[in-house]
């Protein structure tokens, strides 16, 4: 039986419960709570409430998701892509990025070496094929041509 979020406490206790299991912003809160049908002024005030005490802080949010999709492989260009579609301001997405400590040459590095073997591109097709996987990942092209070229990271 689905609940009715019809209340201020049941919309605050649906919210409660997707933090509970994840850090979220608040666009992406707002956007499962109206699908489970809370009215758009008990979201608003209930997520005000939240993030007055603490509980909901995009902030956080964003350092969360950004470290995890770095541990997942993903680079700062794809990272910054699916934070812009998640409703998150332009420059908190830059300044999260900037504040990750993530360095993503060495990220970059590793996924090239878990997926190709640190085999550099023997032709143009090879290069190609790895460039694409690369910059479908997410990192700058800049990036993925100097590790291609095989400058390595101390060219940077």
């Amino acid at each position: 039986m689905p609940v009715i979020l019809d209340s201020p406490a049941a919309v605050r206790r649906a919210a409660m419960d997707l933090l509970a299991q994840r850090e979220h912003g608040r666009v992406e809160l707002t956007r499962k709570l109206r699908r489970r049908g809370a009215p758009s002024e008990l979201i608003d005030s209930a997520l005000d409430r939240l993030a007055e005490e603490g509980l909901l802080s995009e902030s956080r949010y964003l350092e969360s998701f950004v470290a995890s999709r770095a541990r997942s492989g993903y680079g700062p260009v794809r990272i910054r892509e699916e934070l812009a579609q998640r409703g998150l301001p332009r420059d908190a997405i830059e300044q999260a990025l900037r504040e990750s400590g993530e360095d993503w040459y060495e990220l970059l590095e590793d996924i090239w070496r878990r997926k190709f073997g640190g085999q550099l591109p023997s032709d143009a097709r090879a290069r190609t094929q790895q460039g694409r996987f690369l910059a479908y990942r997410g990192y700058p092209l800049d990036l993925i041509n100097r590790l291609l070229r095989g400058a390595g990271a101390a060219d940077l």
